[in-house]
């Protein structure tokens, strides 16, 4: 039986959205509609979305989409709210838009999707006009006329922190490796969106992140130099104070995260062994005696709900998304849309501020895809704006449950299991998938494209979160510390016989398999436990901890390899012997099985000669390594042509070696 907090998420979403379709990616016959024997084809799931990142105005009177028609790539839309009536006001020929951000009520900045080069920074009126270009971009079908004001360098990106929203202003923040005063310093500027002009802001020394006020102005900064941290504040008259330091992960931490507009100061801080959310003394630089949010099993890293009079709530994740309202009238209308949609998590978008009669609500589950709609006030009507993959039916979808196992130690994994639809749920090919960083939190409960294609394909999903993830705790954080093929290993190879245990998995049927991180521990994981992994699927994956060191052409930082690297992997020097032992490169030999590895030549995280070494490495006594390089994909895929033709590979690949 499996221990699960998962809402009852099931069914089709058709008897619950408004009959008329309003604009894009909704004009595709309904998930309900299509026989549930039907496969759904690869581009079902590896299509750019035709819908979504959705967006309302700080006065909510339009709504800013990204939307995009079959084989093109996204592009920026606004729907006036008021007319109904939506324009395109941003497209490329060869790219797609990036991040979208409303600037004030009639402005937008936005980037191009990229996985190996700098996304450029774009702006735009909401009408479509006054198009402008501020940050460079290594895209070689846009060159942006010569408007008398040199770009940004093209490693410049937004501040996430926003501000008050009603000048054509926005914050960005340039990454600098070094100077002569500086070493590996982020330079903060204040950059007009319709000049193109910036200037520097001045900031305490090693700065590396930053708060506005919801009058936005700079309040907050956060400097690193070496192992320390610090918070800084700054008063009335612009001087700069220094209200707390503690060692980088170490004791006594906190993160500032976000000023109300009552002035409250809200960070992130320890609460026993999770991460909670507490108010800051500014004076003292004290703690409030209790956090306003905290769980007893998961970290919460929260995201702030607020309009311009007040903070209405927090959103984060546990097992799954929720929102905690503050504010009474938002909870009462949380549970109202709650009951108009049952079958799915909801989340809500409401203006910063004005009176518009409409609520943003996108919607999702684990079946289904993401819905995005509008709920008008006055009538207590939904209306469809658009779902991101009209063509998938929820029926056909495997249901994601969150679970926990013991690690041979004791200590307890969370994960994530997905079953196929339909048919028997025990003695299944299961696919044990990996998640990358290591360090961040890899999975969370809504409908996945990688995990539902395998799960329509048939197979068992298992997405463990193995110490080191973050989200869980600073205990099963630091359980991962220097235990790359050690320890976090063992917990994948743990979630298997977990799942053989339960007899969901049939133990001569399980594949490994995952990016980045994921792809190094695919590699070990075929290295230490053959026994248990028939193949491996292993993408843009490290495949040498020395490599991660000693190529400079990386974009992995000098500080992170100075001071990160050796207390969270290990030593280069001290620790040679332990990080020779658990590199791919060395245990090359010891790789027999099928193995699938794909590659982006331009990635800078993890660099082609990663794969290419390692390949190498294994092919002389391993003839059932399938290997391909992408020439214009960088850590990740960013075309669609690339995915639609990547897990094509896994899907032969896959049916080949977990056949009965």
């Amino acid at each position: 039986m499996i221990n699960s907090t998962r809402r009852s998420f099931v069914g089709n979403m058709a008897g619950t959205l408004a009959s008329a379709p309003l604009a894009w990616g909704t004009s595709a016959v309904l998930a309900a509609d299509v026989p549930a024997s039907a496969r759904p084809p690869i581009e079902s799931f590896f299509e750019e979305p035709a819908f979504g990142g959705a967006s309302l105005s700080p006065n909510g009177k339009s709504l800013a989409v990204r939307v995009s028609a079959k084989g093109e790539p996204a592009q920026l839309a606004v729907l006036n709210l008021e007319t109904m009536k939506p324009i395109i006001v941003a497209a490329f020929r060869e790219a797609g838009i990036g991040q979208v951000q409303w600037v004030n009520d009639k402005r937008l900045v936005f980037n191009l999707h990229s996985t190996w080069s700098g996304p450029g920074l774009y702006a735009v009126d909401s009408d479509g006009e006054n198009f402008r270009q501020l940050v460079e971009a290594s895209w070689s079908f846009f060159k942006a006329p010569d408007e008398g004001v040199a770009l940004l360098p093209g490693n410049t990106y937004l501040l996430q922190s926003l501000g008050k929203q009603d000048t054509d202003e926005v914050f960005v923040i340039t990454p600098r490796e070094m100077s002569k005063e500086k070493v590996d310093y982020i330079e903060l500027r204040r950059l007009n969106t319709r000049s193109g002009r910036s200037q520097e802001v001045d900031t305490p020394l090693h700065s590396f992140a930053w708060v506005l006020d919801t009058q936005g102005a700079l309040r907050l900064a956060v400097t690193r130099v070496k192992t320390k941290v610090a918070v800084h504040l700054r008063d009335n008259s612009g001087a700069w104070k220094q209200i707390t330091e503690f060692e980088d992960l170490g004791q006594g931490w906190m993160s500032p995260r976000f000023i109300g507009p009552d002035g409250t100061i809200y960070v992130e801080a320890a609460h026993g062994d999770k991460a909670a959310v507490f108010t800051l003394d500014p004076v003292t630089g004290r703690l409030g005696d209790k956090p306003i949010a905290a769980s007893k099993d998961f970290d919460l890293h929260a995201g702030f709900v607020a309009d311009h009079q007040k903070l209405l709530g927090l959103r984060y994740n546990v097992d799954a998304q929720v929102t905690q309202w503050f504010d009474a009238d938002a909870r009462a209308l949380q549970a109202k849309l709650d009951a108009l949609l049952p079958a799915t998590a909801n989340r809500l978008q409401l203006p910063l501020r004005g009176n518009s009669p409409f609520v943003l609500v996108e919607s999702f589950a684990d079946q289904q895809p993401w819905v995005t709609q509008l709920y008008q006030r006055e009538t207590g009507k939904l209306l469809r704006v658009g779902v991101s993959h009209p063509s998938i039916q929820p029926r056909q979808m495997g249901q994601t449950d969150f679970i926990r196992y013991k690690a041979r130690d004791g200590l307890d994994i969370p994960a994530y299991i997905t079953l196929p639809a339909g048919g028997a749920k025990k003695n299944l090919p299961l696919v044990v998938l990996v998640h990358g960083g290591p360090w961040l939190r890899g999975f969370s409960w809504q409908w996945d494209a990688e995990v539902q294609f395998l799960a329509s394909r048939g197979y068992a999903v298992l997405q463990p979160e193995f110490r080191g993830s973050t989200g869980f705790g600073s205990r099963h954080f630091e359980a991962g510390w220097r235990q790359w093929g050690q320890a976090m290993q063992a917990d994948l190879a743990d979630s298997a016989r977990w799942a053989i245990a339960q007899g969901f998995a049939d133990p001569k049927r399980i594949c490994i398999a995952g990016a980045s991180y994921g792809g190094y521990a695919t590699l070990m994981g075929l290295a230490q436990n053959p026994e248990l992994f028939r193949c491996g699927i292993n993408w843009v994956g490290v495949t040498d901890i020395e490599l991660m060191y000693s190529v400079d052409w990386s974009d992995l930082s000098g500080e992170w390899k100075r001071y990160g690297m050796p207390k969270l992997i290990g030593d280069r020097t001290a620790d040679a012997a332990m990080l020779k032992a658990n590199s791919p490169l060395e245990n090359a030999a010891r790789i027999t099985q099928p193995l699938l590895m794909a590659y982006g030549a331009k990635d800078r995280r993890v660099p082609l000669v990663h794969g290419e070494k390692f390949r190498d490495a294994v092919t002389p006594h391993n003839k059932q390594v399938q290997w391909v390089v992408y020439p214009e994909e960088g850590h990740g895929w960013r075309k669609a042509e690339t995915r639609i033709d990547f897990w094509g590979r896994v899907e032969q690949f896959l049916a080949k070696n977990l056949a009965p």
